[in-house]
């Protein structure tokens, strides 16, 4: 007698994601965008399946006063695309610090998920601050990514179709009448 081996998915309504604040402050670029990719793809939880969207969300403050090593600060470019011809932009990892400091992280998790789909909605998890305050306080102290919804048992009713009432069907030759081909009828048939 073999024993068989059943993986047991939990649903999406089962799971309600965590809220996940990371301070970036002193923390090396590349280490903190691998832990923020593998919390936003569910890598750290047991019910993590690659195929459906598992994760938790992620806040990352203070996203100004992250280090990196060696001369990436002026070797490190970004670059971008305007889809013109001659229109390629690039920019090194010191002057995209000083303009936009949120998106030097957003770009490394961003390359650090699945390029499909699935890739963008766990994107869409994380939230990059530069600062030490962020707006979504309610939903960390909750410990819930969404709102909270009726229980099973008191759901929100179907709509349902109305239905027109049917017309009666008449029947041909259901009578003692019969039609002839000019329209006329004929008793006794």
């Amino acid at each position: 007698m073999q024993l068989t081996r059943v993986t047991k998915h939990i649903g999406r309504d089962a799971r309600t994601p965590k809220w996940h604040v990371i301070d970036a402050k002193g923390q090396r670029l590349g280490r903190l965008a691998s832990r923020v990719a593998t919390i936003l793809q569910g890598k750290h939880s047991a019910s993590f399946s690659r195929h459906d969207l598992t994760g938790d969300f992620v806040v990352v403050v203070n996203a100004g006063a992250i280090e990196v090593t060696g001369n990436k600060p002026k070797q490190k470019l970004y670059w971008r695309h305007s889809g013109y011809v001659g229109g390629i932009k690039s920019e090194t990892l010191d002057t995209l610090m000083e303009k936009h400091p949120e998106r030097v992280i957003e770009k490394a998790v961003k390359s650090m998920l699945p390029g499909n789909r699935l890739g963008d909605q766990m994107f869409s998890r994380l939230k990059v601050y530069n600062t030490p305050d962020h707006p979504h306080a309610a939903q960390v102290n909750a410990g819930q990514g969404k709102p909270k919804t009726e229980a099973k048992g008191e759901a929100k009713p179907r709509r349902s179709r109305a239905k027109a009432p049917a017309a009666p069907r008449a029947t041909e030759g259901a009578g003692t009448h019969s039609s002839d081909a000019s329209g006329k009828k004929q008793e006794g048939e």
